[in-house]
C-alpha cells in the first residue's frame, strides 16, 4: 500500500506546477548525451509528450555536433574551432545543413511522434523563422589584444518569426527546430543551438528556457551544485572564475533570454532519466536555475 501512497504524494507535489504551467510555453534545448543514449532518448520523448498532453506548449531546439563530426569525417573534411565555434566554410555548411535538417531533425520528430507528440520539424529557413547575420568571433591574443575573426557561415540570430511558432502551438503541434538560419540574401547559416533556444525563448516570452547538458549544472569552487543564481550575480561569478569554460556561453544564453522577456532559465543535467519532468514538477529540481 505504501508504494501507492508514495505515488499519490508525487502527483500531489506536481499538481501546483501543472496548474501553473498549463497554457504556458517551455523552450527546451535538446542535445548532448540525452540525444545519444537510447534510454535517455526514450525518457525525453515521453517527458515532452506528457507535458504537451497537460496543455503545456513545448518548443524543442536540437543540436547535432557528434552527428556532424561523423559525417564530415566520412567526407574527409577536417573541422576547426575558434572559441568553441565551428569554422564553417561552404563545404562544411552543406554537410551541417544536410545532417541537421535531413537527419537529426527527422529522427527527433519521428521519436516524438511515436509517442503521439504531433511534432513538426523546421529549420530556421522555414518561414524565415531565424533570420541571421554573420557572426564574427572575438579572439583574445597573448598580449591582451582582441580581434574579430570571420569563421565563415556561422550566424547570429537578429530576428525570430515567433508568429510561426505560435501558429503551430495554436494548432496543437509541437515545433522541433534545427539550428540553421537564413541570411538576408537567402544564404544558410550554422547557429549554436543554445543561442537559438535562448533567442526563441526570449521572443516567445517563455515561462521557462531549459538547456539540457552533460553536466549537473553550475558548480561553485568547491564543486557543489549551485541551485539558483540571480541575474545580477552572473557577471561576478564569471569574473571570479566560478562560471568558466563552456559554461560561460550557456549562462550568457540564459541571461540574454531573461533580458528579452523569458521568465526563468535552467541548466539541467540531461544524463538523468526524466530530467525534464524532475526539473519542472518537483520542488528540488535537477539543475541550476537563473532568475531575474
Amino acid at each position: 500500500m505504501q508504494q501507492f501512497i508514495d505515488k499519490a504524494n508525487i502527483l500531489m507535489e506536481a499538481l501546483p506546477y501543472i496548474r501553473h504551467f498549463s497554457g504556458k510555453t517551455l523552450v527546451i534545448k535538446y542535445g548532448g548525451h540525452a540525444m545519444a543514449d537510447e534510454s535517455l532518448k526514450e525518457s525525453f520523448a515521453m517527458d515532452v509528450v506528457l507535458l504537451k498532453s497537460l496543455g503545456i506548449n513545448v518548443v524543442v531546439v536540437h543540436g547535432g555536433g557528434p552527428q556532424i563530426n561523423e559525417t564530415l569525417k566520412r567526407y574527409g573534411i577536417v573541422s576547426e574551432f575558434v572559441r568553441g565555434m565551428r569554422v564553417t566554410d561552404a563545404s562544411t555548411m552543406n554537410v551541417v545543413e544536410m545532417v541537421l535538417t535531413g537527419q537529426v531533425n527527422k529522427e527527433v520528430v519521428g521519436h516524438l511522434n511515436q509517442h503521439g507528440g504531433g511534432a513538426v520539424g523546421l529549420s530556421g529557413k522555414d518561414g524565415n523563422l531565424l533570420v541571421c547575420e554573420k557572426m564574427l568571433q572575438e579572439v583574445c591574443h597573448d598580449d591582451g589584444s582582441t580581434e574579430k575573426v570571420d569563421i565563415g557561415f556561422v550566424g547570429n540570430v537578429i530576428k525570430v518569426n515567433h508568429e510561426l511558432i505560435q501558429t503551430l502551438e495554436q494548432g496543437k503541434f509541437l515545433p522541433v527546430i534545427a539550428p540553421i538560419g537564413v541570411g538576408v540574401n537567402g544564404e544558410s547559416y550554422n547557429i549554436n543551438a543554445d543561442l537559438v533556444a535562448g533567442k526563441i525563448a526570449g521572443a516567445l516570452k517563455a515561462e521557462k528556457l531549459m538547456l539540457l547538458t552533460d553536466v549537473s549544472g553550475v558548480k561553485d569552487k568547491n564543486e557543489s551544485l549551485i541551485n539558483s543564481i540571480k541575474l545580477q550575480a552572473v557577471k561576478g561569478l564569471i569574473d571570479d572564475g566560478t562560471i568558466s569554460g563552456g559554461m560561460i556561453p550557456k549562462v550568457e544564453c540564459c541571461v540574454d533570454a531573461l533580458n528579452a522577456g523569458a521568465k526563468k532559465a535552467y541548466i539541467v543535467d540531461g544524463r538523468v532519466r526524466h530530467a525534464v519532468l524532475l526539473e519542472i514538477f518537483t520542488d528540488s529540481g535537477v539543475g541550476t536555475e537563473i532568475t531575474p
